[in-house]
């Protein structure tokens, strides 16, 4: 027991005398962990709102959304980063991992501008998340010569075409209890990242998909 003087009284204390009082009266203490993927002060570069909802465009390549989901995976998370031409809604780059960090992001990028052949002056918008804030994203936009817009802070419709996309994902094709093994989850998102650029009908288009779209504009 602590001893009635010290509970009488406040008493300075070095910390073994600290540990010792703590012990004795089976004092554990506990430090609060930070959130893997907060962001430090340092690192966050946010980009100001300049897509501002003008979700219609009148060519390729013009504009690209980008965004990360997570997916269950045995007992673990599978994260998907994706990126979506807003013209006709199709899927240019994509990249999974059990990691969601810049590097994902910057993969996905990476592809979209392979696979586009590197247009210059592509808008690039996503949200505030830390893997699109860190400087090693924007070195990536910057080498690629596209430009950064980010949602407002808490306004996930600033990207509400990318939340329709994982929307579309998760209800229609992913199972409700999720995957049982991270390769299993890595086949089957790839190949709804196909049916759904190629097949899925998509409103916006006109009952098109996405590659039918694009291929009626040429």
């Amino acid at each position: 027991m602590l001893s009635k003087a010290l509970q009488a009284q406040g008493h300075q204390v070095g910390r073994y005398m600290a540990r010792s009082l703590m012990r004795e009266a089976n004092i554990v203490s506990h430090q609060r962990r930070p959130h893997k993927y907060k962001s430090s002060g340092t690192e966050a570069l946010i980009a100001p709102h300049e897509l501002k909802r003008q979700f219609k465009v009148e060519a390729t390549n013009q504009v690209w959304l980008g965004d990360i989901t997570y997916i269950k995976a045995g007992k673990r998370w599978l994260y998907l980063a994706a990126v979506l031409d807003l013209y006709a809604r199709r899927i240019v780059g994509w990249a999974l991992s059990m990691i969601s960090d810049a590097t994902l992001a910057c993969e996905a990028l990476r592809m979209a501008g392979e696979l586009r052949g590197r247009p210059k002056q592509v808008l690039f918008h996503s949200d505030q998340g830390c893997q699109y804030t860190s400087h090693k994203f924007r070195d990536e936009l910057t080498a690629l010569n596209m430009g950064q817009s980010m949602s407002r802070k808490g306004e996930c419709w600033d990207n509400a075409p990318m939340e329709r996309f994982f929307g579309s994902l998760k209800s229609e094709w992913v199972p409700h209890e999720g995957y049982a093994t991270e390769a299993e989850a890595r086949a089957d998102v790839t190949k709804y990242l196909m049916y759904y650029n190629r097949t899925r009908l998509h409103s916006y288009n006109g009952y098109q998909s996405p590659i039918a779209m694009e291929e009626m504009a040429a």
